[in-house]
Formats: C-alpha cells, structure tokens, sequence
C-alpha cells in the first residue's frame, strides 16, 4: 500500500492514547499481539493486513480511509469529536467538512442565495452540488476575497434590530474553534428542516451557546455534532430601518401603543 499507510499508524497511537489505553489492553481487545500492535504504530509494519486494518476500523469506529489518509492529530478537537460522534465524512460519502460550492467561468465562487422556499432542503442537500448549484447567484461587491460566502434570509424578531426579513451575508467557518465569544453566525443543525442567526460561543463542555440579540428570547445549548455548519455574519441586507435603541425608542413605542389603544390618528 506504499506511503498510503503513512498516517494508519500514528493514527491507532493517537485513537489509543485519546482513549487512555496501554498497548496491552487495546492488542487485548483487538486479538492481537502487543508486538504487533506496536510495530504498526510505530511504522514498523508497511503494509498491515487487511484484517487488522478491519479491526482498527470497527474499533474506532472510522473508516479505513480516514485512518490513513487524515492525520487525526492536526485536526481541531470539534472534528475529532465530529468523527467520534459517528460522523465519519468517508463513510458518508463526503470530504472532511469540505464546502460543495459553484464558480464562474473565471473560476471566482459565486454568493448562492437560499430563499425561504429551499431553507428546509438545504439540510439535506448542503453538500450536495447539485442542490447548491440550483440556488440562486449573486455577485455581492466589497467582499473579501478570500473565504466564501452565502446568503441566508432571516425569519422571526429574535434578532432584532436586525429586522425580520434581512439577508445576511455569512463567511463560512471551517474551523469552528476559532470563533470568538458571540460571534454573530446562521448556524445549519441537524433534524431541523431550517437554520438560526444567533450569537455563538463555544462552550468548555464542547457544546455551543446560542443567544438572541432579542433578550425576550432565552439562551439554549446545543451539542457539537448536531451543528452541521456555521457561517459568520459579515453584513445584511433590509429595506426596513432598524429602530433607534435606548430609551427614545421606548418612549415612541409606549406612545405608539397608546395612541393604537385610544385610536388616535386612526383612518377610518
């Protein structure tokens, strides 16, 4: 199998080490010798068997061509954790949290729209290219021109001010890791045939916080494996002007509700 068994090795040690297991006890529960075990990890042994590759796999729970092609250790724990959660992208048929994306004929990635009409399909097809291709494209000026970028329309008031109704404009966030503490996002989960725009912070029990800009709504957590992808909001867009904040906003809406109540400056 040549250099494409570099990383099997490595890997086992790694998986074993995460696991806090010696040498004795992992070639224990494989049926394997302790000598063997330790040559494959080590490098020692090229080309293993296919029937201890096999068992590797059933053990870890990962697919054989993750095991060998993916250094596991340079990836960030919230993948590492993805993988472990059973969300082994070889085995569903993807690449590691790649991106399905479209181009143009200079090879520039278009801004894809998802209208409110495909927000409950785009669970299901977010990596699937041909899905993403039928989206609308945009070319949306001053954009960075590294990273990429989609547009997600809003439903609800839990974000205000940001108005109902606004198209945000997201960054795509590959390592999830690296989001600071209340990072605006729209956030793909999982067995929710749509998506949210909150605040996100990353949680020390590995599970991630998401708060409303609209204090009326509360906080909830939700666990890393069940977010399919996070996007940073950049801008949006809104033919609404978003309300002045502080206490003259107060003021005018009390006046407003009153007024509504006595029917003042009603048409009749």
């Amino acid at each position: 199998m040549g250099d494409a068994t570099i990383f099997l090795g490595s890997n086992v040690k790694f998986l074993r080490n995460r696991q806090k297991l010696t040498q004795d006890a992992l070639s224990k529960e494989l049926k394997m010798t302790r000598s063997k075990l330790n040559c494959i990890e080590i490098g020692q042994t090229k080309s293993p068997s296919i029937e201890d590759m096999l068992k590797f796999s059933s053990y870890f729970k990962m697919s054989l061509d993750t095991l060998i092609k993916i250094d596991l250790s340079k990836l960030g724990e919230l993948r590492i954790r993805d993988l472990e959660a059973g969300n082994d992208v070889f085995i569903k048929g993807g690449n590691l949290r790649v991106l399905a994306i479209t181009v143009d004929k200079e090879d520039n990635e278009h801004v894809e729209y998802v209208p409110i009409k495909a927000r409950a399909g785009y669970q299901a097809g977010y990596t699937d290219p041909e899905f993403i291709a039928s989206l609308p494209k945009f070319s949306v000026p001053n954009l960075p021109k590294s990273g990429t970028f989609r547009i997600f329309p809003t439903v609800g008031d839990s974000m205000l001010p940001v108005p109902e109704g606004s198209d945000v404009v997201a960054q795509y966030v590959e390592d999830w890791s690296s989001l600071k503490p209340q990072t605006l996002c729209i956030v793909i989960l999982k067995n929710v045939q749509d998506f949210v725009f909150k605040m996100v912070s990353l949680q020390e029990n590995g599970r991630f916080l998401l708060e409303s800009l609209n204090k009326t709504y509360q906080p909830y957590e939700v666990k890393v494996e069940e977010v399919l992808e996070v996007w940073k909001f950049h801008s949006y867009q809104s033919k609404e002007i978003p309300e002045v904040g502080g206490d003259l906003s107060d003021l005018m809406r009390e006046i407003k509700e009153i007024k509504k109540v006595l029917g003042v400056g009603s048409r009749k």
